[in-house]
């Protein structure tokens, strides 16, 4: 692991979001609530925020970070659903990792609990928006 020992503490957020693309009844699906499994979106919200929260035990080499706030958000569009995961944290290393985590488990979460009724559901476009804090300041995708 680096060694973040002597950098500052200071205040760290990163923003991620990514896709997950899926055939119109598999959305009509989960967005009316009758998936035998259960809440599929009220469970990858739980799933990324877990993911955020252990990232350092799923990624060889990342920090434990003790997080401040980890927001996700999960928007149907046509025929997919959008998330957008924020973390912050006060801390001596960034959280993009925790953020990418987050996004990245909230659409595994639901594939895991539709693909027997959609298998051919694609992830697409993670990807790291921003982040801010630290020596390299702040970040922002164009």
């Amino acid at each position: 692991m680096v060694q973040v020992g002597a950098k500052p503490v200071t205040a760290r957020r990163a923003v991620a979001e990514g896709a997950i693309h899926m055939q119109r009844h598999t959305l009509a699906l989960i967005l009316k609530g009758g998936h035998q499994k259960g809440d599929v979106l009220g469970i990858a919200r739980i799933a990324a925020i877990q993911a955020a929260k252990k990232t350092h035990e799923l990624v060889p080499l990342c920090h434990p970070i003790a997080l401040d706030a980890v927001e996700v958000e999960l928007t149907p569009a046509a025929g997919a659903i959008h998330c957008r995961a924020t973390v912050s944290a006060t801390a001596r290393t960034g959280v993009e990792m925790e953020a990418l985590a987050a996004v990245q488990v909230a659409l595994l979460t639901i594939y895991d609990m539709c693909k027997a009724v959609d298998r051919g559901m694609t992830l697409t476009d993670v990807r790291l928006l921003e982040k801010s804090g630290g020596r390299s300041g702040t970040w922002k995708r164009k």
